[in-house]
Formats: C-alpha cells, sequence, structure tokens
C-alpha cells in the first residue's frame, strides 16, 4: 500500500523559486539518459526531440482569480475563484475567521457583491448580486489579482502579469498556470518547428484544488478535484499522424498528459470533446498514449509528484530530485523542467557534444 510517506522529500527553502528566470528558455532542463542524468539549458530541447515527434501544449488563460473582501459583519475575506461557471456564479475557495452561510454576502475589492448560495465539498457557490452589471469574467479582470501560488512570497508585480502566463495561453478560465508551458518563447518555437517537431493545442482550466494537499495517509483513499477540459479533433488528427509516422506523444506539463489519458479508451484512441477529468495517476497505471513529459519540480506529497513517479518509475524519481537539489535547481513553477520517458527504451542516447 502506497503512502504520502512514499512521495515525501526534504527541499530547502532557498530552491523554491520566488521568481522566472531572466529569460524563460533559460530555465534549466534536467534529462533522463541511458547513462543517468543530464544538466542541460531548456532551449537545448530540440536536439533532444526527434523530427516527427509531437509536443502538445495547454493554451489555458489565467484569469485573475483572487479578491479581498468583507463580510457583512466587518470581518476580512480572501477569495479564489475555482472556475467561473456563467456570467453570474462561481465557484471559489473562500478563507475567513468563520465560514460564510448561505444567504450571506460579501463585498469584494470595495467594488462589487456576492452572495454564497451553498457549498461543494470545499468550496463556496458565488451569485453577483442583482444589481452589478459587469459579469464575473469583467470584474476578475478588473478588480482581481492574479493567483500566484502560496510559496511565493511576494505579492503580484508587473513582471507577474507577463511571465505567469504562457506565451500561447488563449483560453481564459484557469487559476493556476499549466507551467512547464513557462519555458517557451518564441524563438525555441520557431526552433522546434525547423526542426521537424509538430505541435498541438488543447485546453485543461487547473483549479485552485492542485495546491489543495493529500489528507489522507493512504493514497488509494484520496479524491482528486475536477477540472474542466477542452480536447479538439485536430489533437486527435495530430495524435494519429504522429504514431503513424512513428513520431512520440510528448506532453507539455502534467494539465495536457491529464487530459490526453482522460480521453482515451482502453486501447489509446482519443475522442475529441469536452468535459471535466478527476483522473487520479499514481504508480501502476498504464499510460496510453503519451511516451514523454515535460514537466517543473513538484510539491513533496503531492498528487503531481506521484503522477510523475508513476511515469518514470518511483527510484528514477527520487533519484532525479536528489540531483536536482544536490545541483542546485529551482523546484515549482517559477522553476526548472524535467524531460522524462516512460521506459528506458524510449530515452533518446545525447551526444557528449551536445550535453551542457
Amino acid at each position: 500500500m502506497l503512502t504520502v510517506d512514499d512521495f515525501d522529500f526534504t527541499l530547502p527553502e532557498a530552491l523554491i523559486a520566488q521568481h522566472p528566470a531572466r529569460e524563460r528558455s533559460a530555465s534549466r532542463l534536467l534529462t533522463l539518459t541511458e547513462s543517468g542524468f543530464t544538466d542541460q539549458i531548456f532551449s537545448a530541447l530540440p536536439a533532444l526531440l526527434n523530427p516527427g515527434d509531437l509536443l502538445v501544449f495547454n493554451e489555458a488563460r489565467v484569469i485573475k482569480a483572487r479578491f479581498f473582501g468583507q463580510k457583512e459583519s466587518g470581518g476580512r475575506v480572501e477569495v479564489m475563484l475555482e472556475r467561473i461557471e456563467d456570467a453570474r456564479h462561481a465557484l471559489a475557495q473562500v478563507c475567513a475567521s468563520k465560514s460564510p452561510k448561505p444567504g450571506s454576502r460579501l463585498r469584494l475589492a470595495e467594488a462589487f457583491e456576492v452572495t454564497v448560495i451553498g457549498r461543494e465539498e470545499s468550496f463556496f457557490r458565488l451569485e453577483l448580486a442583482a444589481a452589478e452589471t459587469e459579469n464575473f469574467w469583467e470584474l476578475a479582470e478588473r478588480h482581481g489579482s492574479l493567483p500566484l501560488p502560496p510559496y511565493i512570497t511576494h505579492l503580484p508585480e508587473a513582471d507577474d502579469e507577463a511571465r505567469y502566463q504562457t506565451i500561447y495561453a488563449r483560453n481564459p478560465g484557469a487559476v493556476a498556470a499549466p507551467t512547464a508551458g513557462l519555458h517557451f518563447d518564441a524563438a525555441l518555437l520557431h526552433r522546434l518547428a525547423e526542426r521537424g517537431i509538430e505541435h498541438a493545442r488543447l485546453t485543461l482550466h487547473v483549479g485552485a484544488g492542485t495546491y489543495q494537499p493529500v489528507r489522507v495517509h493512504a493514497i488509494a483513499e484520496h479524491q482528486m478535484h475536477k477540472e474542466r477540459f477542452e480536447l479538439p479533433e485536430t489533437v486527435v488528427e495530430a495524435v494519429q499522424a504522429a504514431r503513424a509516422r512513428g513520431g512520440r506523444i510528448i506532453a507539455v506539463g502534467t494539465t495536457s498528459l491529464r487530459t490526453l489519458e482522460s480521453a482515451a479508451d482502453a486501447a489509446g484512441n482519443l475522442r475529441a470533446g469536452s468535459g471535466e477529468t478527476g483522473i487520479f495517476i499514481t504508480p501502476g497505471y498504464r499510460f496510453r498514449v503519451v511516451q514523454g513529459l515535460l514537466t517543473n519540480f513538484h510539491l513533496p506529497r503531492s498528487t503531481l509528484l506521484m503522477l510523475v513517479s508513476a511515469f518514470a518509475g518511483m527510484e528514477t524519481i527520487r533519484k532525479a530530485y536528489a540531483h536536482a537539489i544536490r545541483e542546485r535547481y529551482r523546484f515549482f513553477s517559477y522553476g526548472d523542467a524535467m524531460l522524462l520517458w516512460r521506459t528506458a527504451q524510449e530515452r533518446p542516447i545525447i551526444p557528449a557534444d551536445e550535453c551542457r
């Protein structure tokens, strides 16, 4: 029986990245080779992939989802949107000294009011007051603040507005960034295309629940939060074409991987469409679609650490994280990245002159 203790490690606080690298593609990239680990720069990625490989990006866009405000009693509240359900309704986390009751009103950002109309597990359902003329999307953009992760200690700055967003972000709705994509800049995307590496784009709106800790000891008892996704037909066609030419499917981030695996049948065939996924990938999972994974370094005892352990092997990930800590890699959302492969046979052998 696997427990959260199997996915624990000690991370020096100094390795938690508080700001992004000066240039997106100048972050570091830890790669797995036949002989072990190789320390790279992210801009070396085109040389590590083969012509005909397919990168799958998540083009979700982060919305300004955090608000500060007051209850009717005057008590302070912090509201973090989980998702905007329609123009006048949203699901949110509400932090206050005492949880608000259904029917109570909250005034947010000293600008607008919402009514608490119910609860769904740890989230509250909010409805805009009838007098409000703007919708939730407009109010978030005008009055919300960027929802930086809880381990980033500074308030959002001007640089965060751009850097906590991928350059290809298009579909608003996420409240946390698909962080593996933060390393890509326009020049790198151009070089990948020149090398004959294809790409496709889907959407998974990352929820605030991504930061919720695993509160059970046995991981089999944990229940994942659900997130919305959209898988266009173009992605299905791109995956089929890559397979036909012998290319590998490489997910840019755990969000892309979870979407692809959620939309696949037992034989690995994808079906286009939209829906919700609560897939919880742990060691022993049989992957159906993805052969490669680009991902950042994840929190101890987290579901994402469990996912990468399932993908590359628990012992491999333990050794990789120990190497990353020794070599002073930067961790979490603004940190460095890894390139993982499902099996040793699928890992590329990197010539010595390409290792740097």
